[in-house]
């Protein structure tokens, strides 16, 4: 079903200002690089540029199943194409003001975009149009071949940002058998 998706995905935005330019990012790529299968009916989509334009585009080509949420603060839309949940991101930099998880947003590169994610495994992108993998921080691949949860920047940083990361690097640790690194469990220690 993910494959059909995809397929669709590709077809309606190529030819278009988009082709080449849409990534996938997180989960999917992290689980299709470890033969994982169970990956949940959702894609994140990355691109520098418009991620509303890109859901308008996939309504207006009838490819969505309905008008898209957007979140303009956020630089997000989310829309369900064949059997997935879709959500569309522009590349961002992002600045955290203290005591809030809502995030200061402004337009950003993919390497930006990288280092604000939660681990570095969820960091590698694919491009939708040529299947190419990139480790835009070159630590991905690395983590991932050794089953290690790090945070793409200090994980004081990323625990203070947003504190729900630290739940998800248990969570990511369970699901997946992986190792917290040292200084990312500190981190959780610390900020708990």
């Amino acid at each position: 079903p993910m494959d059909e998706t995809l397929r669709i995905l590709r077809d309606a935005t190529r030819g278009t200002e988009f082709e080449g330019r849409l990534h996938l990012v997180g989960g999917y790529v992290r689980d299709l690089l470890l033969g994982r299968d169970d990956h949940a009916t959702d894609l994140d989509l990355v691109l520098e540029g418009d991620a509303a334009a890109v859901a308008r585009l996939l309504w207006e080509r009838r490819v969505a199943r309905h008008h898209p949420v957007t979140y303009p603060a956020f630089g997000t839309a989310m829309v369900h194409v064949g059997d997935a949940q879709v959500e569309l991101v522009t590349a961002r930099d992002e600045s955290y003001q203290k005591g809030s998880r809502k995030p200061q947003v402004r337009p950003g590169t993919l390497l930006a975009d990288a280092r604000r994610r939660d681990f570095t495994v969820n960091t590698l992108l694919q491009n939708l149009h040529t299947g190419e993998i990139v480790d835009p921080l070159g630590m991905a691949r690395t983590d991932l071949a050794a089953g290690v949860l790090r945070t793409p920047l200090d994980p004081e940083v990323t625990f203070t940002d947003d504190p729900l990361r630290m739940l998800r690097a248990c969570r990511l640790s369970a699901k997946l058998g992986f190792t917290i690194a040292d200084e990312t469990v500190a981190a959780i220690s610390a900020n708990a």
